[in-house]
């Protein structure tokens, strides 16, 4: 239906220190999602803070990470969890899909964890996986466990600021990066064991209505996190393809970001001084790589 999309070729600008990586050892995330495989680290949750400096979370080891300007990576906060998407709440808070313990806020100053929202209707999450803050303090965020086209019973909420928590979908298999589109108008979410980027469309009233793949991919293991960039683009991160795929607003595929190291592109940001720069999680080699937007001039 499309043509391919053109290469960019992203760059690796930042890769986690040798004594910050946890060689030989496993965790309980790594014996069930990697097959019980040792790994040093698997990093995810990408985030600028107030100050313009990247933040990025390591799931099985329970760690954040902060990337100086100059590509040094230091570790800013450990914890028993299991941390995956991660957003600023305001200086120095920020709110944690936490895969263990649900929904958490850091607060860094304070160098603590407390629960956000962990046991709606006093039952346990099956597993949240990333989170999305709109502008009017309303929380998005995906609870994916061990859902998949086995088991598509994977949720999607809405958490309000007024603290009505509301169950959008239970129908996804396996639902990952959450976003809001540029126009407010609609949810996206990577429905991962799909390979599809569902479309969620908000009622005024509130709730859902309408829901439909609005873009389907192959390959890999299925999209990973989504970020919105300029001119209302969706990036989508395709681990296993060492991809990020750049779609208009529309759904026409722009531009294919290629890693140069590494297969696991998990997550991305935009930031840079226009907004055109994304900034991507490798997982293999916890490596950090970023590519630059060309200006788009198409339709």
């Amino acid at each position: 239906m499309f043509s391919a999309p053109p290469i960019l070729r992203a760059e690796q600008i930042a890769t986690l220190p040798v004594h910050l990586r946890r060689q030989g050892q496993t965790a309980p995330w790594l014996q069930v999602q990697q097959r019980g495989r040792q790994a040093h680290s698997f990093i995810e949750g990408p985030a600028f803070d107030e100050a313009g400096r990247l933040l990025f979370t390591d799931i099985p080891y329970g760690r954040i990470f902060r990337m100086q300007a100059g590509g040094q990576v230091e570790l800013v906060f450990e914890y028993d969890g299991e941390p995956n998407g991660l957003k600023s709440l305001a200086p120095g808070r920020w709110l944690i899909a936490d895969h263990k313990h649900g929904i958490l806020l850091l607060d860094l100053e304070q160098g603590r964890v407390t629960p956000h929202c962990d046991r709606p209707l006093l039952e346990r999450f099956k597993g949240v996986n990333d989170l999305y803050l709109a502008a009017d303090g309303t929380l998005y965020f995906t609870d994916q466990g061990q859902t998949g086209l086995h088991d598509p019973t994977g949720r999607v909420y809405q958490l309000p600021p007024d603290g009505r928590l509301q169950c959008l979908l239970d129908n996804v298999p396996s639902p990952n990066g959450v976003v809001l589109e540029a126009s407010g108008e609609a949810l996206l979410v990577a429905a991962t064991r799909a390979n599809q980027v569902w479309r969620l469309p908000l009622l005024l009233g509130g709730g859902v209505s309408k829901v439909g793949a609005f873009i389907n991919l192959s390959g890999g293991v299925g999209p990973d996190g989504l970020a919105i960039g300029p001119d209302g683009c969706i990036a989508v991160c395709h681990p296993g393809l060492a991809s990020v795929w750049i779609f208009s607003r529309h759904g026409e595929p722009l531009w294919r970001v290629v890693s140069p190291v590494g297969r696991m592109t998990t997550n991305c940001v935009f930031g840079g001084a226009d907004g055109r720069t994304l900034y991507i999680t490798e997982s293999d080699t916890a490596s950090i790589v970023s590519a630059t937007l060309p200006v788009h001039t198409g339709p």
